[in-house]
């Protein structure tokens, strides 16, 4: 079977339970939108294939969970993320202050090549905001991180956020992809050479046979 995709990436979703990763997840790489499932239990994943650059992307996004019981499992998942999206929720101010804390694992845990967005979750509920968009995006300036207010419910920002995060892998591991991209051309290739010369080899015996 031809391989559906050229290059595969590994992004992680952090942030407290109940700020909106799973519906985040669930819109982006369903179209779906169900706000009354139940809390992600230790970690789920979902995959999408996206075009970018002419090279067909698969990402393979960890939806983690974000009680305290379940974090020694999800830091395991760390070391293997190319990616990661801190979410928080516009409507809880303390789900936005824990990010120091996520953004502390990633720094001790990840890989330092790990790129990294900000995430603003339930902009579409403006009466109960908390969190101003000023402050998200000091936040993300902070720490360098690009910044997107989203709404899962609404389906605003999530494709473009997700999309951002998974170029910045792509350009952070372009050589490494290169050099993939190079080698599987020279594997190719030398299939190719070798099917030919067989071929040929072939076509001679026959004509020996029939000369006889």
């Amino acid at each position: 079977m031809a391989k559906q995709y050229d290059v595969l990436f590994r992004l992680l979703m952090l942030g407290d339970s109940g700020v909106g990763k799973t519906c985040m997840l669930r819109r982006f790489t369903e179209s779906e939108f169900d706000p009354s499932h139940i809390s992600t239990i230790g970690v789920d994943f979902k995959m999408k294939t996206l075009e970018l650059d002419g090279m067909r992307v698969r990402v393979q996004i960890w939806d983690t969970a974000g009680q305290e019981r379940y974090q020694t499992i999800t830091k395991q998942y760390y070391r293997r993320a190319q990616g990661i999206i801190f979410v928080y929720d516009i409507t809880s101010e303390s789900s936005f202050q824990h990010l120091m804390k996520w953004a502390g694992d990633v720094d001790e845990f990840a890989p330092d090549k790990v790129q990294r967005v900000l995430i603003g979750n339930k902009s579409d509920d403006e009466l109960s905001r908390q969190v101003t968009k000023d402050q998200g995006s000091k936040l993300a300036e902070t720490y360098g991180m690009e910044f997107f207010e989203t709404s899962a419910s609404t389906s605003s920002n999530i494709s473009e956020a997700f999309t951002r995060l998974t170029e910045l892998v792509l350009q952070a591991h372009q050589r490494d992809v290169d050099n993939l991209l190079g080698a599987l051309d020279d594997y190719l290739d030398k299939n190719a050479l070798e099917e030919e010369n067989e071929s040929e080899g072939t076509d001679v015996n026959t004509h020996k046979t029939c000369a006889c």
